[in-house]
């Protein structure tokens, strides 16, 4: 092993997030902000591998030890995160930095070591997604232009029928995007995550200026919400939800747009649409309207026990969206918040 791989907790580290702001590649993931609400919602435990020199940032997988009577304990680089791949500046380490958390999980009795992205051979991925990049560096007349046809006219009909939007950083504001998000979810059958977890990314992501929720309003009633993280030029759309008893108002293309100006006004250069399943093409269609880049996103997971690389199935079907589709929202939160713990 070439330098000494450290064990690093990003919560505890002074100037952790300036470091790794300063490697190619990093993303809002890789901050202690997003650590912080892992942690503080779910008790997560931050098990960061780190090499260094100088304070220079050579390679970086961060992770989270999720222990779970339910699902075993385990290492995920991070849950419930789109993606967020091993940063490295000296590709030599990387392979060592694999081998030495390979060496620590067995001896901390993980089942699995899950990375979510990175450049791991294609053919041992567990699942792969899609992910949509905007490039927002055009002014908007030419951002607009790029929009299908379908798209501009959504948002004109969604402006005749008196739907407008504003961005907001308040608790409030989080809160109502949750009433609406609680809506989507029991729509597409399944549980929302936790209220606590939306309000630590008010109090560690969306309060700090590290992000903003758009709202869309007609009558004065919210009848959708898009919420965005976003820092140092580099935006990603997290979470989508509508009233669809409003669809006709076509609310969610409008709410989409104007959260699209709002950054690039002030100068972020790129949006991110997130992960979406490789078999959910209404989402795909959605997010290629855009005028977006398509790239593919692979997972991979590594079963310690069999010393293989395993796959897995997609979650997008079943029966049990069918059961949990047709529970009132109350219940479904209950669910939500007994369940997302062990999911990470």
């Amino acid at each position: 092993m070439h330098r000494d791989i450290e064990i690093v907790n990003p919560m505890n580290n002074p100037g952790w997030d300036e470091m790794v702001m300063a490697a190619e590649g990093w993303t809002l993931f890789h901050t202690t902000a997003w650590a912080r609400v892992l942690h503080e919602t779910y008790q997560y435990r931050p098990v960061y591998f780190v090499v260094r020199d100088a304070g220079r940032l050579l390679a970086l997988v961060p992770m989270m030890e999720v222990d779970s009577p339910l699902t075993g304990r385990r290492g995920v680089s991070l849950p419930f995160t789109d993606y967020c791949g091993p940063l490295v500046a000296e590709a030599a380490c990387i392979a060592d930095v694999n081998e030495f958390i390979q060496d620590y999980g067995r001896k901390a009795g993980w089942k699995s070591v899950e990375f979510r992205g990175g450049d791991l051979p294609d053919e041992t991925a567990s699942v792969s997604f899609y992910r949509h990049t905007l490039d927002l560096t055009a002014d908007t007349e030419r951002l607009f232009g790029r929009l299908k046809d379908s798209t501009r006219r959504n948002i004109r009909k969604a402006i005749r029928e008196g739907v407008t939007v504003q961005m907001h950083n308040s608790l409030d504001a989080v809160r109502e995007y949750y009433r609406l998000h609680c809506m989507t979810r029991q729509k597409h059958g399944v549980p929302p995550q936790p209220a606590g977890f939306f309000d630590k990314i008010h109090e560690r992501i969306i309060g700090p200026g590290l992000g903003v929720v758009a709202l869309a309003s007609h009558d004065g009633v919210s009848v959708a919400g898009d919420v965005f993280f976003g820092v140092n030029g580099k935006a990603l759309y997290k979470f989508g939800a509508s009233d669809y008893a409003c669809q006709h108002l076509r609310p969610s293309d409008l709410v989409m747009w104007e959260g699209i100006q709002w950054h690039a006004e002030r100068g972020y250069h790129t949006l991110c649409f997130g992960r979406t399943e490789m078999d959910n093409e209404g989402l795909r269609r959605f997010k290629t309207q855009w005028g977006t880049d398509e790239h593919l996103i692979h997972y991979h997971k590594y079963d310690l026990r069999r010393d293989a690389f395993i796959t897995e199935t997609s979650q997008t079907g079943g029966s049990h969206h069918r059961f949990f589709h047709a529970m009132p929202i109350p219940v479904l939160r209950v669910f939500g918040s007994l369940l997302y713990k062990h999911m990470g």
